[in-house]
């Protein structure tokens, strides 16, 4: 009996669904970064970024606002879904696994497994791809936007340094670095300047003149960046 009915509802499937052989060939895109443009002068308020540079992995991702079933097997749960790759008339995606947007797939007891999520954006038709390449699809009802997301590759670096605030002419800024979006504590440091010596400071490379600082805000210009990575 439980094989017969795994039988129907695997032949149900089949009948409202079609095969597919996804593509799994996106890669996330890398820039550089360099902040703000050299002899600039800018503005900025404590807590801010004064100085920026590194490289910066994005992904393509879709957001899905509402649940949406497919079929009686599975439901699409709002959330962001990341690229894996695509053939030109659909594409592929997976949970992000990382934050609390990440959407997730609810699998009824007799469904097979799930590889991806597929999406059409020309007639707004998402689904599901099982491990056996069958892709079964529903309407999106408009619940799908395209994003962008912070990628997790591993050429994802940046150091900054953060304005901390100045009194008596000390200024302070706090140096840190990011790997894959993450802080690196052991390469955090907080520095102090005497502007009353010099209204020139640096860090690692980077050289910034201040014209203007308080317990408020900062103007300055950046003369150099970091030191290439």
């Amino acid at each position: 009996m439980k094989y017969t009915a795994l039988l129907l509802a695997t032949l149900a499937l089949t009948i409202l669904s079609g095969c597919v052989s996804p593509q799994i060939n996106y890669r996330p895109t890398t820039k550089d970064i360099s902040f703000p443009p050299l002899d600039t002068v800018v503005v900025a308020e404590i807590g801010d970024e004064l100085v920026k540079q590194g490289t910066f992995s994005e992904q393509d991702a879709i957001y899905l606002a509402s649940p949406v079933k497919i079929s009686w097997a599975y439901v699409i749960e709002p959330g962001n879904y990341v690229k894996r790759g695509g053939d030109g008339s659909r594409e592929y995606f997976v949970p992000s696994y990382n934050g609390a947007d990440s959407g997730s797939i609810t699998k009824a007891a007799l469904a097979d497994p799930w590889q991806y999520v597929s999406y059409k954006k020309n007639n707004d038709q998402i689904g599901i791809v099982t491990v056996f390449n069958v892709n079964i699809t529903n309407n999106a009802n408009g619940y799908v936007s395209l994003k962008k997301l912070p990628s997790l590759a591993e050429n994802s670096f940046q150091k900054t340094l953060i304005y901390s605030g100045c009194t008596d002419g000390m200024l302070t800024l706090g140096y840190r670095e990011f790997s894959n979006d993450k802080a690196r504590p052991a390469f955090n440091n907080d520095v102090e300047y005497d502007l009353n010596s010099s209204k020139i400071i640096g860090y690692k490379g980077a050289r910034i003149e201040v014209i203007e600082a308080d317990n408020q805000n900062i103007t300055y210009k950046v003369l150099s960046n970091f030191n290439p990575l």
